[in-house]
């Protein structure tokens, strides 16, 4: 064998690289989607899939290898990964989907079923940091879970922020990605898309965005670290947090959409 076919040899395989990275940000993005999506996923079927995700999560940490400070950017690339690949229903998939109800009645409704899923979502990843709790050593593989119980709620709020401007009317332009990153910029401001106001699309794509989504992500990541307490405190912490945070968060975005489009109560 020659030296330059002993070097070619050697050389690391970037598209295997990639190809692998892609797999691993389409695991994550399908098993986020289904924890994200409305509906009676039962409380087993869930944690099992919080467990993939956590596992999913932890291969992903250890190809990135970002240590420390790295962490937030670490969390924040697997976010953007995840956001353009969030289901988003229309208007019409909506309104079916909640029994008919339209206008006030339905983002009323949707606001429920998202604290109602962020809730459960806390109260799983509660329980399960609580009883890691039990021996301090188990610790080390608690932030793990709870960096995927942190990326599902906000796969959850983004979600949520989406599809309340589909009610309300408020089309955001661009393309899916751009859509995308543009909901989770609302996200990390707690407040709705303006997309009226020049520059909203360049805005959402810079780099003061992805600082901004870094800071909301490890705010959220913060509030679930309260969950590693003992017995069964974890649990009622993680979903009563959650809940409170997700119906604030409706509440916010509801009033900056009601600015430019005011709605009847609905069909009840």
């Amino acid at each position: 064998m020659t030296s330059e076919n002993r070097q070619t040899d050697a050389a690391p395989d970037d598209s295997t690289a990639g190809e692998s990275s892609d797999a691993s940000d389409r695991e994550v993005a399908e098993i986020v989607g289904r924890l994200a999506e409305p509906g009676d996923m039962d409380g087993a079927e869930r944690r099992k899939l919080l467990g993939r995700l956590t596992k999913a999560l932890t291969r992903r940490a250890g190809k990135a290898r970002e240590p420390g400070a790295g962490r937030g950017r670490w969390l924040t690339d697997a976010f953007m990964a995840v956001a353009p690949r969030i289901p988003i229903r229309d208007l019409h998939t909506l309104s079916e989907h909640h029994h008919g109800l339209t206008a006030e009645a339905l983002a009323d409704d949707l606001v429920r079923t998202a604290a109602k899923a962020t809730m459960t979502v806390g109260a799983i990843g509660g329980a399960v940091a609580a009883a890691e709790f039990a021996t301090p050593p188990l610790l080390l593989s608690a932030p793990a879970q709870l960096v995927a119980e942190t990326l599902v709620v906000a796969a959850i709020e983004v979600k949520l922020i989406a599809e309340l401007h589909e009610v309300y009317g408020m089309q955001v332009p661009g393309n899916g990605s751009q859509r995308a990153m543009a909901f989770a910029a609302a996200w990390s401001r707690q407040r709705g898309v303006d997309p009226m106001s020049p520059g909203t699309m360049t805005v959402a794509l810079g780099a003061a965005t992805k600082t901004a989504l870094r800071n909301r992500l490890m705010r959220t990541l913060g509030r679930h670290l309260t969950t590693l307490g003992p017995f069964l405190t974890g649990a009622v912490a993680g979903g009563v947090l959650n809940r409170a945070a997700t119906k604030k968060l409706g509440e916010m975005v509801r009033s900056d959409l009601r600015v430019h489009h005011a709605l009847p109560p609905g069909k009840p």
